[in-house]
């Protein structure tokens, strides 16, 4: 019978990441366990042209900070890395410096990646939404986009759909299609 090791703790996560030995390591604390974060260079790419629409409409409308992988935020007790982070200037106005933001971004797109664990996926869903971000769920074998707003049903788009920012990046569209290289 295996015992299940107690939680850990955002304050003990925070000590342990930032050891030394730890530097080159992306970290996150998801429902009290410490994940690795191991991705792909596809999934990286997806990231990098998500990142890139968001960035460009961003230069138009300078509402808000976007982060890349390394940005992390507190996200209740989790303490997580999304592949794209957004925050608006009105909750954060200036571009925060912290290792782990304070506040949960208002926008987090997290690709699905061949080591993720689909509990963790749920948990990290689940967790985002009671802190009140949108969440972008890309998945890349389906080529699909499932968006998550707290207090309505999920939505997927698949590649003939379009994604639009609503009323948090107004005016904003983005092609499913265009996120996904060509194969």
């Amino acid at each position: 019978m295996a015992i299940a090791a107690p939680p850990v703790t955002a304050e003990a996560f925070e000590h342990l990441a930032a050891l030394p030995e730890n530097a080159e390591k992306r970290l996150e604390l998801v429902g009290g366990e410490i994940i690795e974060l191991v991705s792909n260079s596809y999934c990286s790419i997806i990231a990098s042209r998500i990142n890139g629409f968001l960035f460009i409409y961003l230069l138009a409308n300078p509402i808000g900070h976007l982060t890349a992988p390394d940005g992390g935020y507190a996200v209740g007790q989790d303490r997580v890395m999304p592949d794209v982070g957004f925050i608006t200037k009105a909750r954060c106005e200036k571009a925060p410096r912290e290792t782990w933001v304070s506040l949960a971004p208002d926008l987090a797109v997290e690709i699905i990646s061949p080591s993720d664990r689909p509990k963790t996926i749920a948990t990290k869903v689940t967790n985002y939404l009671a802190a009140g971000t949108v969440v972008w769920l890309v998945a890349p074998d389906d080529q699909t986009v499932t968006v998550y707003r707290p207090g309505q049903p999920a939505q997927t788009f698949g590649a003939a759909d379009m994604l639009d920012g609503d009323d948090l990046l107004p005016g904003f569209t983005l092609a499913v299609k265009d996120i996904f290289p060509d194969e």
